[in-house]
């Protein structure tokens, strides 16, 4: 069986020729190869050499088929997009005459475009499955297309089952919970024992991971320690990532009294963040970004790190069901140094909620991925 995934997920050639895309998103999609004898996936080729947190597929039988990469804020940013579509809708019609399944990954421009082909082109391919991995439920103001989206998917696309990040009122029975996956078995077990062997505080272990820059929270990260600290706590911030605040914020961390405690690790690949995940004792993600489930709350779970992060879209659902951490708005830091406090001062409460940390994170293994994949798309093993 061929299947097609339409996505935005950025992708690199390397000087070697190999091809490089977003880390999370390539692992997920390895996992799909090896239960489909050929995918395809239509996504944005991007000048310019792989970040650290790209990686090549290691599946044989994943194929990327470029698109301009197109996008941005400006006026001719937004001009790129119109003028790119036509060759866009026609690579993507191009690729669903010869699939058996379709995936797309909203939002974004590119999927809408797939969702308009597909309510247009009713019969191929038969099995159709959009994920929306955003926000499915968003308090305020974003982009008119995510709207656009996010109405087309509750209307329906004919025969696709869509899935979204938590359970929602009044949704349309077509409409599915499903969890974000991050995790390998291997992974799990890793994080079981890094759980294990963590000492309690002090000091307490705080960890950021995501791009550095305003909506993800990498600022209101490192004035929650600086406030916690004041209160005297010993608190240590590891932050890893990369992004366009990254030269600022360590510059004020390098002038200001917190210099000692907060520590700027850069992009790093998948196994090198596995060994701050296992030093973390919290993961804090204090974020306006629009996400369903941020995946690395879930990998940090599985090292025993107990996610601390804001309200936004399922967070709150998933960790008051989980028994762990903490979910809070972004705008409240005093919230959550009070929150982070306690974890400091109870070490025992510390203990037993990375414990259930560590159990829930089982629910976002690839294992449970695929078993809920093939109950939405008719998988045939190759």
């Amino acid at each position: 069986m061929r299947l097609l995934i339409v996505s935005h997920t950025a992708h690199y050639r390397d000087a070697s020729g190999r091809i490089f895309g977003w880390g999370p998103t390539v692992r997920e999609i390895d996992v799909l190869a090896g239960v489909f004898g050929e995918v395809r996936h239509v996504a944005p080729l991007h000048s310019g050499p792989p970040p650290a947190s790209a990686l090549p597929y290691a599946a044989p039988n994943v194929r990327l088929v470029p698109v301009a990469a197109s996008g941005g804020r400006g006026l001719a940013s937004k001009a790129g997009i119109l003028f790119g579509w036509p060759r866009v809708l026609r690579t993507i019609r191009r690729e669903l005459d010869g699939a058996n399944a379709v995936h797309v990954r909203a939002p974004a421009n590119i999927a809408l475009a797939a969702l308009l082909l597909l309510r247009r082109r009713r019969d191929r391919p038969a099995a159709r499955w959009i994920k929306y991995a955003g926000n499915w439920s968003p308090p305020g103001a974003e982009p008119w297309s995510y709207r656009l989206q996010r109405r087309l998917l509750r209307r329906g696309i004919p025969g696709a089952v869509v899935t979204v990040n938590g359970e929602w009122p009044n949704d349309p029975p077509h409409v599915r919970s499903f969890r974000n996956p991050s995790l390998t078995e291997a992974e799990l077990a890793e994080g079981r024992e890094a759980a294990r062997a963590k000492p309690a505080p002090p000091p307490l272990r705080l960890l950021f991971v995501g791009r550095i820059e305003e909506p993800k929270g990498a600022g209101r990260a490192i004035d929650i320690v600086g406030r916690l600290r004041r209160r005297g706590i010993d608190a240590r911030l590891e932050l890893v990532g990369e992004g366009p605040e990254r030269a600022r914020l360590e510059k004020l961390v390098e002038n200001g009294p917190d210099r000692e405690a907060v520590q700027f690790r850069g992009g790093l690949p998948r196994p090198a963040i596995a060994v701050s995940y296992a030093r973390a004792h919290v993961l804090l993600l204090p974020s306006t970004a629009s996400e369903g489930w941020p995946k690395v709350l879930g990998e940090a779970m599985a090292y025993g790190a107990v996610p601390v992060a804001s309200d936004i879209s399922s967070v709150p659902e998933y960790l008051s069901r989980f028994g762990c951490g903490r979910s809070i708005p972004a705008s409240e830091p005093d919230r959550y140094v009070a929150e982070l406090e306690r974890y400091a001062r109870d070490t025992e409460l510390l203990r037993a909620e990375a414990a259930r940390a560590v159990e829930s994170a089982e629910t976002f293994s690839y294992t449970r991925y695929l078993a809920a994949v093939r109950e939405i798309l008719p998988v045939r093993e190759p």
